[in-house]
């Protein structure tokens, strides 16, 4: 039985990926900053605080000793955020990229020895279509899924001797409720860009609402699993959002950053 982390086990993507590996065959464990909080939840929840180094090490700890391995990551977890780069608080800044980027390599970091002592293992990082283009008014959240977009790329080629796989698989807009848990710049009225922003904060809520389900994603997260060789990089979800990542490699500059600003009314 192959023993499953995922990293933001509570709710939305996390959760539907457990549910499904779970009813799949697999012994699936999820993390949350607040596990308690959750009752009934359909498989463990443990914690993990990805802006502390010593929860995420206590964490997969307390998973090899109970399970004695860990064959598979999810590094799942993330935070959003969105608002004008002028006027986004500097510490919220911070404190994205510690989630999403610093706490996401903190977990594979502690992952790896455990994988390596079996020669063996997947770590699949949930990154964004939204890393693939500088999008406005989500500068901090593109940047961080972008991050963690080459990180893996960079983790690929040093895990070559290894047998131990990685792989980003990047979703666009999903129906959860990240739309309540994001940060969001506050709209100001007295704001150089109180209309575009009002307007794309509206559009980005509207976007989540029409997005595939979380359990789409789990599907394609149970299908990389049960790949024997990964590629570095996999999408999912609304088609016109995947094309886009296409239209940016063949198209000019200027003309993909043209239907870009249309698409955003800027």
């Amino acid at each position: 039985m192959q023993i499953v982390l995922i990293t933001g086990g509570s709710s939305g993507i996390g959760k539907a990926t457990g549910e499904l590996l779970q009813s799949n065959g697999y012994a699936v464990i999820g993390t949350s900053r607040s596990p308690d909080y959750y009752t009934d939840h359909p498989f463990p929840l443990i914690q993990m605080d990805l802006h502390d180094a010593t929860s995420i090490q206590k964490a997969v700890e307390t998973v090899v000793t109970k399970y004695g391995s860990i064959d598979v990551l999810v590094n799942n977890a993330g935070k959003g955020i969105a608002g004008p780069i002028e006027e986004t608080p500097l510490e919220e800044i911070r404190s994205v990229f510690e989630t999403n980027l610093v706490g996401a390599t903190a977990v594979i970091q502690s992952v790896i020895p455990t994988m390596r002592t079996k020669n063996e293992g997947k770590i699949i990082n949930i990154t964004s279509i939204a890393g693939y283009s500088g999008l406005p008014f989500r500068a901090a959240y593109s940047a961080t899924k972008s991050a963690l977009h080459m990180l893996t790329e960079s983790l690929r080629l040093e895990l070559k001797p290894t047998n131990i796989q990685c792989c980003t698989l990047a979703p666009g807009d999903v129906a959860t409720n990240i739309s309540q848990g994001r940060y969001h710049v506050p709209v100001k009225k007295n704001s150089p860009y109180y209309a575009i922003y009002g307007a794309a904060r509206k559009d980005m809520d509207a976007h989540v609402d029409d997005g595939v389900s979380a359990k789409t994603v789990a599907i394609s997260i149970n299908r990389l699993i049960q790949k024997n060789k990964l590629k570095p990089h996999y999408t999912v979800g609304p088609f016109l959002q995947r094309f886009s990542i296409y239209l940016k490699s063949y198209l000019p500059a200027k003309i993909y950053e043209f239907i870009l600003s249309k698409f955003y009314k800027i």
